[in-house]
Formats: structure tokens, sequence, C-alpha cells
């Protein structure tokens, strides 16, 4: 098994970025638009999210969990169909309007470690620009 891990500091205050993280049903779009170009939900747990780069991800719905922001999901099929996979995504408040995003990916097989490190740095940068243009 291998994890990603990346953190993100954004000029956005947490409960803006809670509200997009926590949208099982738009999130995604919301989070990286143009990156994530659909989200449909198939099931009261379950979604499927279209890229831009022509990939497709079944996501099962884990946890929202308000209190801690903190979301849980696993990628179940699409194009990419793991072993396994749990990934988490928090936010947690900096202060000054600032937030703290923390996204982990556990993977099996390991080797698909690299190709989920190369699409959370574009969803992220997508995702840091997307938000920090609004807050402008």
């Amino acid at each position: 098994m291998a994890s990603v891990k990346k953190e993100l500091v954004i000029e956005v205050p947490a409960e803006n970025i809670w509200a997009i993280i926590r949208d099982f049903a738009a999130g995604p779009v919301r989070m990286a638009p143009g990156y994530a170009i659909d989200c449909k939900l198939v099931g009261p747990d379950t979604r499927v999210v279209d890229f831009a780069n022509g990939t497709t991800l079944r996501e099962r719905l884990v946890t929202i969990d308000d209190d801690e922001q903190r979301f849980v999901y696993s990628i179940i099929g699409g194009s990419v169909t793991p072993e396994h996979n749990n990934a988490t995504m928090q936010v947690f408040p900096l202060g000054d309007g600032r937030s703290r995003f923390v996204w982990i990916h556990d993977v099996l097989p390991a080797e698909l470690a690299q190709a989920f490190d190369a699409g959370m740095d574009e969803g992220l940068r997508t995702f840091k620009q997307a938000q920090e243009g609004v807050a402008s």
C-alpha cells in the first residue's frame, strides 16, 4: 500500500472551503472547475466524477464529519480501479481568513501512487486558483 499526502494553504476561510468539500453531489466540480468537469450522483452514497483528461472515477462516500471538517471517500471503479482506495480531505482554520487543506489517498497497488500524486497536484493547483480567485 502507498499513501499520497498533499497539504495546501488557501487564502479563504475554512468554512467556505468546507462547504465545497462536504458537497458530495457537486464538490469536485466546485473544487476544481475545468479539471473536474462533471459529477453525478448514482445512489445515496455513490457518485461518478468525470475529469478533463478523460478519467472517470466512481466514488463511494464513507463519512462527512462536520465537527472535524473531514470528508472520507473511496474510489470503487471507473477508468481507475484500485484494489483498495481510501481518501480523506480535511480543512483546518488558520485564522486571518486562511485555511489548511489536507488530502490523503491510501491506495493499492502501490504503483498507482505516482498517478494519484500527479492528479492530486493538478487538482490542488486548480482548487487554489479557483477559490482564491473567488475570494479576491
